[in-house]
């Protein structure tokens, strides 16, 4: 059933759950589902691929080790359909892991075990930032040129050097953050509040990861690191 807020109908937002331990699947979509979403399941890698296509969801948390393929195979293969905010999960803190999943289109990772509770956040936060990127700001120049990059606001399209990159959009939010201070230090806690939304996520790496995942598609030099403090837009003057 739809709800209604203020008389009026509000659509339901609904996501896929790719996990082949169905324990595992069960609980994070009853946990969703009690959070107000319509849940799909998928439990191998090319039932995960129909699945995004038949129902197309609004977000999709996605295991790495399935049946079948991948869940690297299987984003790539969603991302090439229908772009779609991706929520990997991975077995291990491996940066590796975690870099591959990012440059095939994922936009957030959680790292097993892990609490139901914050995987129920970090669907939020992801759904808020994918909401506020879709309603376009008023005020906002249509285009941000800095050096040789460009960001264009309304296709959220980037290039460098007349080369496109293509960007998830929580590095095309992150890479728009960085952009609206160039030359300026923002640390990773402030980094992760504006942009993820998240409150407290001191020991995460999930900035760096976004980071270096810019920097493989934008060029090393773009963003300077500051041991300690946090990351900095540098353009040619």
């Amino acid at each position: 059933m739809v709800p209604r807020v203020g008389g009026m109908q509000r659509e339901e937002r609904r996501v896929l759950v790719v996990e082949d331990d169905r324990t595992i699947a069960e609980s994070v979509a009853a946990r969703l589902r009690a959070e107000g979403f319509v849940v799909e399941l998928a439990h191998d890698g090319p039932a995960a691929v129909v699945a995004a296509i038949d129902h197309a969801p609004d977000l999709v948390v996605l295991d790495v080790m399935l049946p079948g393929f991948d869940g690297l195979e299987v984003c790539r293969r969603i991302q090439a359909h229908r772009q779609v905010p991706v929520l990997m999960l991975t077995a291990r803190d491996d940066e590796t892991d975690v870099l591959v999943g990012l440059a095939v289109g994922a936009d957030d990772y959680l790292t097993k075990p892990f609490s139901i509770r914050e995987l129920a956040a970090r669907v939020h936060a992801l759904l808020r930032r994918v909401s506020r990127a879709a309603d376009a700001e008023p005020g906002l120049e249509p285009t941000i040129v800095l050096g040789d990059l460009t960001i264009d606001l309304a296709q959220r399209r980037v290039h460098r050097a007349g080369v496109e990159a293509r960007l998830t959009p929580t590095e095309f939010e992150l890479l728009v953050h960085l952009a609206g201070r160039p030359r300026t230090v923002l640390p990773r806690e402030r980094l992760l509040h504006e942009v993820w939304g998240w409150q407290d996520a001191s020991a995460t790496r999930t900035v760096d990861s976004h980071i270096k995942a810019l920097r493989r598609k934008l060029g090393a030099d773009l963003i300077r690191t500051v041991h300690g403090v946090g990351y900095a837009l540098e353009v040619a003057r």
